[in-house]
């Protein structure tokens, strides 16, 4: 499998069906074609080889787009920064991939004049952004124009696609390696589960650099449909680009589903063009999910969970499964066409349905390893098996209930309590925009359950309140002992995940650990 052959079938089965859409640009997919393999050919005179990692850190656009193909059509394997990262955290980045080019856009070219005294291996920095090209860097626009078409260097297989960094949030980050056949096995994965075809219209509203937006790229691609792009998450510009250009799919993360739904906002506009929304990256918890659907009837939802070392699938749920109340909406679904997934203990040993263990996958889409890490790839993927550090179990049917990360999990009094649950039952009550649950010191219990919560704008609740309302829903040691309120939203990652580290760094700095 190789990515380029997804962009020559979209080609060749609808050459003049739109391609692309954003920011008032439109091109046909032979159009995006021609751009591509002038690209390739530019990539190619600023020196870089088969192999080379090209590098990018921007907000979403079709210029991204084509960066993703024109890489690997010049032989190359992409390397998407996180945009949420701090200028040491992608020198870092850049850096340990050893990559030769970087493209920016107007929004992080502004970091240029810190960052580039920090990188080791970057020779060129391509200016993709709208606006004037900043003195040293690279047109894009000319690199394009300036360079005629070259052949596709028909890079497939287990040949390097790209460079994928994991968040870093807990000790050193790491680049996973995703192949060719990686990327487009989970592509070919991702249209059966989605139904994508040519009459297809995807909007990217999640981070492109991200594999949740990205299970989607490859798979609209190769269904020959239409990539619709807005360069970064608000909630009217969504719903009017919804409305404007009848998106048919979307991804969101679950904390841009929470604020949609919370923002009263939908109503406003017509998203009756949208067949199906697949949300993923995090944990959804199932009063912001209802609330989605109730405002949004004519939407099927779908459920796709994964990580970064999957390419990202690893199982899914279905509309079907969509129903309030029903036994199977709070799952994470069933493993995926190709996907084999069991739960095993401490020892890699299969566990009984329904008993609580870490959740393992293998299959075509499970990465290479990662970058320059072989002790952490083979510890990692033991046994065939890729360890995903999430706990859950499965059910009689098949079905994966994910119950926290490991290393959110709390332990408080010899008692194992999934912050997944708890943060459950803080976000039914009303008044409750965001909220995470963590571990905090206590003397007596080892960790005490803490929630840290966000209001709805306008509202109010007491710390006995929210923990009055979680008494009533769910055992006795799981409910928060204590609750801070925040006047912001809660920090997160560039995929929307909530950064609970950083949330938990203040309690546990006078330990020296993080366990207690």
């Amino acid at each position: 499998m190789y990515i380029s052959q997804t962009l020559r079938r979209a080609v060749q089965l609808n050459g003049q069906g739109t391609a692309t859409v954003f920011a008032g640009r439109r091109q046909t997919w032979r159009e995006f074609e021609d751009r591509i393999a002038c690209l390739a050919n530019g990539l190619l005179s600023l020196g870089i080889n088969a192999g080379d990692r090209v590098a990018i850190l921007a907000l979403n656009s079709d210029r991204y787009l084509e960066y993703f193909y024109a890489v690997p059509w010049a032989g190359a394997a992409v390397n998407p920064v996180n945009i949420r990262l701090a200028p040491p955290e992608i020198a870092y980045t850049l850096n340990d991939s050893g990559s030769k080019v970087l493209f920016v856009d107007d929004t992080f070219a502004a970091l240029l004049p810190s960052l580039q005294p920090q990188l080791e291996s970057i020779k060129h920095v391509v200016f993709m952004g709208e606006g004037e090209c900043p003195q040293g860097c690279i047109d894009y626009e000319s690199l394009v124009a300036n360079a005629g078409r070259i052949r596709d260097a028909n890079a497939g297989g287990d040949d390097l696609a790209g460079l994928f960094y994991t968040g870093g949030t807990t000790g050193r980050s790491k680049g996973v390696m995703l192949s060719h056949d990686n990327l487009v096995f989970n592509a070919l994965n991702v249209v059966a589960e989605m139904g994508y075809d040519s009459d297809t219209i995807y909007m990217h509203a999640g981070p492109m650099f991200h594999l949740a937006d990205m299970a989607s790229t490859f798979a609209v691609t190769l269904a020959a449909g239409t990539h619709g792009i807005v360069p970064r998450f608000d909630v009217d510009e969504v719903l009017a680009f919804i409305e404007q250009e009848k998106v048919t799919n979307t991804l969101l993360v679950p904390t841009m589903v929470n604020l949609l739904a919370s923002s009263g906002r939908i109503a406003n506009y017509d998203v009756s063009s949208i067949k199906r929304m697949l949300y993923g990256a995090s944990p959804m918890p199932e009063a912001v999910l209802i609330s989605a659907m109730e405002q949004m009837p004519t939407v099927s939802f779908a459920q796709g969970y994964g990580q970064t070392e999957a390419s990202p699938i690893i199982t899914s749920l279905g509309p079907e499964h969509h129903i309030p109340g029903g036994e199977k909406l709070r799952s994470a679904g069933r493993a995926a066409l190709g996907v084999e997934v069991v739960v095993l203990d401490e020892n890699d040993q299969v566990v009984s349905q329904g008993t609580v263990g870490e959740i393992c996958a293998r299959g075509p889409n499970v990465m290479l390893g990662y970058w320059g890490m072989e002790s952490t790839t083979a510890d990692t993927l033991r046994n065939g098996w890729l360890h995903t550090g999430d706990l859950g179990y499965m059910d009689e049917d098949g079905f994966v209930f994910i119950v926290d990360r490991a290393k959110d999990m709390v332990i408080s009094g010899g008692e194992n309590i999934f912050s997944v649950e708890v943060e459950g039952a803080i976000y039914s009550h009303p008044e409750v925009q965001e909220c995470a649950v963590i571990g905090i010191p206590d003397e007596r219990w080892g960790e005490a359950v803490h929630a840290i919560v966000v209001l709805r704008e306008g509202e109010h609740a007491s710390e006995a309140e929210i923990i009055e309302h979680c008494r009533e829903r769910i055992a006795g040691y799981k409910v928060p002992r204590s609750v801070d309120f925040k006047a912001e939203s809660l920090p997160v990652s560039g995929a929307g995940k909530v950064l609970k580290n950083e949330l938990r760094a203040p309690f546990w700095e006078s330990n020296g650990k993080q366990v207690n």
